[in-house]
């Protein structure tokens, strides 16, 4: 009995020595806990290149989440279509001791589109698990292949990619025969790449350890800016059946050009006919353009679909034309077709869009980019055209694509230009408002606001909302209390430099406040700052992405039986950063605040963060400002 009871005990000893792997919580180093949600035990990239149009991406990543704030790191997304496919993967989740408490399958693995089964981009989808019902801390590992039948784009390798999340051990490995040159390029990376020769191949290794967590750190740069990336690029390649081969950018884009868009622009013969209809009274080559782009804006909607999930390749335009959507590529590709129909030439062109000003690299040459707009060369000017948005004027790029260097796939290849810029002074609102405060203490009047420049696109995602919605969207913009918005009109004036015009009529029950025989009045509710989080030891920059001018103009009329013979007020506040005025004066029954504010776009070094805060602190404080008036 004995013997059997120590062969049991040894038995279970075993198999538990069996289900325990190394992922147990109290092993993680003390030194990348601080910060950290989630720890990213292990995370083993390997890219193996077996031929052009045969390439294998495997890939093991654990990762330990501590707490609910990490709980996103431990979902898993994998798109694929045509080109790309999942051969396998699976998981496993852990205990806190390391143990084993379930086995994920690729059965429990959700599976649907992409793009909401939009019938152009019904071959992107997304195989997905988001784990449930955890207690915390666990680790999730998984393990996953995919097989691409191109060797054009390979994902930039980037070991940390967000705040809260540091790092155990980490890897890239990209194999490949012999003949195959591989371009790469690091980026804050700390060692040198390891290059070596195996059985006629080459493999080339990165790696990295023990990187502790990077905190949320306000006006940081881009991550790519301050973390270790590796980008990779071949010189031959191939996409789609197609070869190609590329080691700049005049390259890459010629083969855009001359491969990638060859024959996208075909139409049929009655849109041609119609575009021609449409411009054959107009003479200048801009007028007609504009014409055309706004013909595209009032046909097409725009369906969200990123370059590199809907490939690189736009859909013919001879389907957008039918069926009357696309991603930015396909929306690009029509407007540059129509365009042709009418003899003006335009240029695809990529770019990394985003309010977070991003360039594309100039001395690195790969697929890179997310989004596309349209270059138009016209003879002593260069005109840009965003093609997903149906409201922005023909010529206009707000902050999701102004300033920054993209690539134009011209006739004689790529080139890196830079897109418009419209200075801190141009990015202007300007308001005035004027108010009667009634006996009930509340106000009742109304709100101009023209908003330029990148300010252009404040509000314009509520020109085409039903009013309920648009009233809900303003009443927490405006957060007057118990707020009844009675009108609303929007205006535009559509240039490449526009302006917008937005007018409300609103009552707000309770704005003022009756103390005794006092009335006080908070004189600015419309546009206020806000404060920034203070950060001690900062370790990044300072970055003003986007500089911009606000002015406004706030009119009171006071009710009769207060006493209004009282000064004015005033404050400036001057710094590197920007400058910002305040002035409060009283004519007859009227109380009047103005206020301008004035934020310069810059770089600063980390030490200067704490003079922001102080920045952003006094303004905040000056906005709250109140006056008291007593009743007579």
């Amino acid at each position: 009995m004995k013997l059997i009871f120590t062969l049991l005990a040894f038995s279970l000893v075993c198999g538990l020595a069996h289900a325990q792997s190394s992922y147990t919580v109290s092993s993680i180093p003390q030194n990348i806990l601080s910060r950290a949600s989630s720890v990213i035990r292990n995370s083993e990239t390997v890219y193996e290149v077996k031929d052009l149009d045969e390439v294998y991406l495997r890939k093991k990543y654990a990762v330990t989440i501590l707490n609910s704030a990490g709980i996103d790191e431990a979902a898993l997304f994998l798109n694929y279509d045509k080109t790309t496919f999942v051969k396998s993967v699976k998981g496993t989740i852990y205990n806190q001791f390391g143990i084993i408490s379930s086995k994920i399958a690729e059965k429990n693995f959700q599976d649907r589109s992409s793009v909401s089964d939009i019938s152009l981009y019904e071959d992107d989808r997304v195989k997905y698990y988001i784990p449930s019902y955890v207690t915390y801390p666990f680790t999730i590992e998984y393990e996953y292949e995919l097989k691409a039948k191109q060797s054009l784009y390979f994902m930039p390798w980037l070991p940390i990619n967000s705040t809260g999340t540091s790092l155990e051990k980490g890897s890239l490995t990209f194999i490949c025969p012999s003949d195959f040159n591989l371009r790469h390029e690091e980026f804050n990376y700390p060692d040198k790449v390891t290059e070596k020769t195996e059985d006629g191949k080459k493999i080339y290794t990165w790696s990295v350890n023990n990187i502790a967590a990077i905190r949320y750190e306000p006006l940081s740069p881009s991550y790519e800016e301050y973390l270790t990336t590796v980008k990779l690029a071949p010189e031959k390649f191939a996409y789609k059946n197609i070869k190609g081969s590329f080691s700049n950018w005049q390259d890459l884009g010629n083969w855009t050009t001359n491969t990638l868009l060859k024959g996208r622009d075909e139409l049929p013969e009655s849109t041609k006919a119609f575009i021609i209809n449409l411009v054959k009274d107009i003479s200048d080559p801009k007028e007609k353009a504009k014409k055309i782009y706004e013909f595209m804006q009032d046909k097409t909607r725009y369906i969200s679909v990123q370059i590199g999930i809907g490939g690189f390749q736009p859909y013919p335009a001879a389907d957008v034309d039918r069926l009357g959507y696309g991603d930015c590529k396909g929306l690009v590709n029509y407007t540059h077709a129509l365009l042709k129909v009418a003899g003006i030439e335009s240029f695809y062109t990529i770019v990394y869009g985003g309010d977070f000003k991003r360039d594309i690299s100039e001395n690195f040459t790969s697929m890179e980019g997310n989004h596309v707009i349209l270059c138009l060369p016209f003879k002593n000017e260069i005109t840009w055209l965003e093609c997903t948005d149906k409201n922005i004027p023909f010529g206009y790029l707000g902050d999701f694509t102004d300033d920054r260097n993209v690539v134009v796939c011209t006739n004689e290849g790529g080139k890196i230009m830079r897109t418009p810029k419209f200075n801190s002074q141009e990015n202007k609102q300007i308001r005035t408002a004027t108010f009667k405060i009634l006996e009930d203490n509340s106000i009742s009047g109304n709100v101009k606001t023209s908003f330029y420049g990148t300010q252009f696109q404040n509000h314009l995602s509520l020109l085409n909302e039903s009013f309920k919605e648009q009233v809900k969207i303003l009443s927490n913009l405006y957060p007057f209390p118990n707020l009844q918005i009675k009108t609303i009109n929007y205006k535009q004036f559509k240039s490449i430099k526009p302006e917008a015009v937005e007018v409300i009529d609103l009552q707000s029950y309770g704005y003022c406040r009756k103390v005794d025989n006092k009335l006080i009045i908070r004189l600015n509710k419309l546009n206020t700052m806000s404060t920034l989080k203070e950060v001690s030891n900062r370790q990044n920059p300072v970055k003003i992405t986007r500089g911009y001018y606000d002015e406004d103009l706030i009119s009171y009329e006071i009710p009769a039986g207060y006493n209004l013979n009282m000064p004015g007020t005033s404050k400036t506040i001057d710094t590197l950063f920007g400058r910002y005025e305040m002035e409060v004066e009283i004519k007859g029954n009227i109380v009047i605040y103005k206020r301008k504010m004035h934020l310069k776009e810059g770089n600063y070094p980390a030490e200067k963060y704490q003079e922001v805060v102080d920045f952003f602190q006094a303004i905040a404080d000056a906005d709250n400002l109140e006056v008291t008036l007593l009743r007579i």
